[in-house]
């Protein structure tokens, strides 16, 4: 019987530990949530000043008329894209 009641003891306290373990493990990973959230937010605002930057980028290269080749082609190839995405709207509208 004694050795019943040690082994119990000791699965309790194993027990314990177990979910004090498990309640550190939740809280870290609430935490972690947050952090990677925040991160995430940041990402964003990050992502849309970049965005804003190379209008501006773009914008000053168009103002300056100081065009490479490549770039006259790469300019080219996005107003193609922006006016077939135009026209399918357009159609879309229509239909």
């Amino acid at each position: 019987m004694l050795e019943l009641n040690a082994s119990l003891d000791e699965l309790q306290i194993k027990m314990q530990e177990l979910l004090k373990t498990y309640k550190q493990l939740r809280k870290e990973n609430e935490h972690l949530t947050k952090e990677l959230e925040e991160a995430k937010q940041q990402n964003e605002v990050v992502q849309k000043r970049l965005q804003e930057l190379d209008q501006k980028l773009a914008a000053a290269r168009i103002s300056n008329g100081n065009w490479s080749e490549l770039e006259k082609q790469a300019l080219q190839k996005k107003i193609d894209s922006y006016l077939k995405e135009i026209d399918k709207c357009i159609a879309l509208l229509h239909a």
